[in-house]
């Protein structure tokens, strides 16, 4: 049975396209209030539009901006009150490429926008989160945080970062009855998938479409980290392709 989300008020960050549509469309689809939060008001609108039937709220954020995700936030309470989940699914993967050939700017902007910027959402929810004794920090991480890939310093040290943050908030607020999680959510057929596949410079790049996951596993995932069922996963990295997590979070068995 699907988990029942309807006490919640859930932020989804990169909800303009790929894992973040799909997250939000399935914790709408299980009565939670939904922030869909894009770069531009327009992508998030449109994702909200088609969401028919939905409790959701569309708000532009640049996360890489404190001022707009203080916003974002702020919006998100006046609407529906005060988040009780946040899921950071924000992220780039460019630049591309060896170090020494990338721009600097691009580098920093990358740095800013994947963590940074899910440092600057998890700041600005922790409060409300603290004082209502509850709350949960989904950080979208990957096999990228923890092992280098050719092209990718900016995304691995980045999401790197961001596993150590997880690791921070559990931490620090977890005897505050806050949970955090970092959720790998495997290679999946989204737009970034299609980036790198058109750079060509590791062997992820090299894989056939077809050998991608669809969207909706890991948006199955993310819904059933925003239950009490998920509880025993906090301050943990967590990869989809394992098979205990998956049979928790009731997603098919991997392929043999």
């Amino acid at each position: 049975m699907a988990p029942d989300l309807k006490a919640e008020v859930i932020i989804v960050t990169g909800a303009g396209r790929g894992i973040g549509v799909a997250a939000a469309r399935a914790l709408a689809g299980r009565g939670a209030r939904v922030v869909v939060s894009a770069r531009r008001q327009e992508d998030a609108q449109a994702v909200a539009s088609s969401m028919a039937g939905g409790d959701v709220l569309a708000v532009g954020c640049d996360v890489s901006r404190c001022e707009d995700v203080a916003r974002l936030v702020r919006e998100a309470e006046s609407h529906f009150g005060p988040p009780t989940v946040l899921v950071n699914n924000a992220g780039v993967v460019a630049p591309i490429g060896r170090l020494d050939t990338l721009d600097p700017e691009a580098f920093a902007a990358a740095i800013r926008t994947t963590l940074v910027g899910a440092a600057f959402a998890a700041q600005a929810v922790l409060p409300a989160m603290v004082k209502a004794g509850r709350g949960r920090i989904i950080n979208l991480s990957s096999g990228a945080a923890h092992r280098p890939m050719e092209g990718w310093s900016a995304y691995c040290a980045a999401k790197a970062g961001l596993a150590m943050l997880t690791r921070s908030i559990a931490l620090e607020y977890g005897e505050q009855g806050i949970k955090a999680f970092g959720f790998a959510p495997g290679v999946v057929d989204t737009g970034m998938q299609a980036e790198i596949r058109a750079s060509g410079i590791n062997p992820v790049s090299r894989l056939p479409r077809e050998s991608l996951a669809p969207v909706d596993q890991p948006a199955e995932a993310i819904a059933f980290l925003c239950t009490a069922q998920s509880d025993g996963y906090a301050g943990q990295e967590i990869d989809i392709r394992t098979e205990v997590f998956r049979a928790a979070a009731g997603l098919p068995a991997l392929p043999a």
